[in-house]
């Protein structure tokens, strides 16, 4: 389904600030998974998010989805491919425009362009029904412009618009860290239903150690730049905070002697 080979990214290479954001990273999802992903600030989750999704190209590796390398496909052509919500609301939809016109423009998305209306009457039913799952009375609100939604309802529909389209690779970019901690475990358990009822293949990344293993089916915990965990089935359903934090520290250790046995 989606497979990340040997992708390295450096940046600023040759200068004081040179910073390597990626080392050799090797990753498998097969077509059903949710896998969750933690790490550290500059761990490197979010530039493997960008990787994926075709806004960063690496400077070596692959990236294949369904076996078609788009390693250097750009960012627009990908969305064909690729579902994605943003940590801010306000991206990923537009402010200006009707819930209706945001749905249709989503519905859109990979379907061929004509001078035909945007919507008519069956794809409006079907817009309604597809927002009553939500459970937040959007289905209601059709003509509202999107700007006046809530971070919640907007992260919701954010949500909504991401997987209309069926994508064989949903990415959740820490898309409920910034909201209130209510709205938080709406869009979370509204993750979680939208997620198993229709199968999507899922990268999440998070801050939130209880989400991630409270959500999918496999867990991976980043670290300067390289996946240092990869936990899945009953293992990560025997987790918890505190033997997550107690992995961490291992590997910090076993990398730290590593480092002074190399240095020695």
């Amino acid at each position: 389904m989606l497979e990340v080979n040997h992708i390295s990214l450096t940046f600023n290479e040759g200068t004081p600030d040179e910073k390597k954001a990626l080392q050799h990273i090797q990753l498998k999802l097969n077509k059903g998974d949710f896998v969750t992903v933690i790490g550290s600030n500059g761990a490197g989750k979010s530039t493997l998010m960008n990787i994926i999704s075709g806004a960063l190209f690496p400077d070596v590796g692959k990236v294949t989805i369904n076996e078609k390398n788009v390693t250097l496909l750009q960012e627009f052509k990908r969305s064909n491919y690729i579902g994605r919500v943003f940590q801010d609301p306000m991206a990923g939809t537009s402010p200006t425009m009707t819930i209706e016109e945001n749905l249709a423009m989503a519905y859109s998305r990979n379907k061929k362009r004509t001078l035909k209306l945007g919507v008519n009457k069956n794809r409006r039913a079907f817009f309604k029904s597809a927002l009553a799952t939500l459970h937040l009375g959007l289905e209601q609100r059709l003509n509202a412009k999107v700007g006046l939604l809530s971070g919640g309802e907007r992260q919701a529909l954010s949500l909504l618009m991401a997987t209309f389209t069926e994508p064989d690779i949903l990415l959740l970019d820490e898309h409920t860290a910034a909201l209130d901690p209510s709205r938080a475990a709406l869009i979370t358990n509204l993750t979680k239903e939208v997620v198993e009822k229709t199968g999507l293949t899922t990268l999440m990344v998070t801050h939130n150690m209880q989400q991630a293993l409270d959500l999918g089916n496999r867990l991976i915990m980043m670290d300067k730049g390289q996946i240092i965990l990869d936990i899945s089935g009953a293992e990560k359903q025997a987790l918890t905070i505190e033997k997550l934090l107690h992995e961490f520290q291992r590997i910090r250790g076993e990398q730290m002697g590593d480092d002074r046995a190399i240095l020695g």
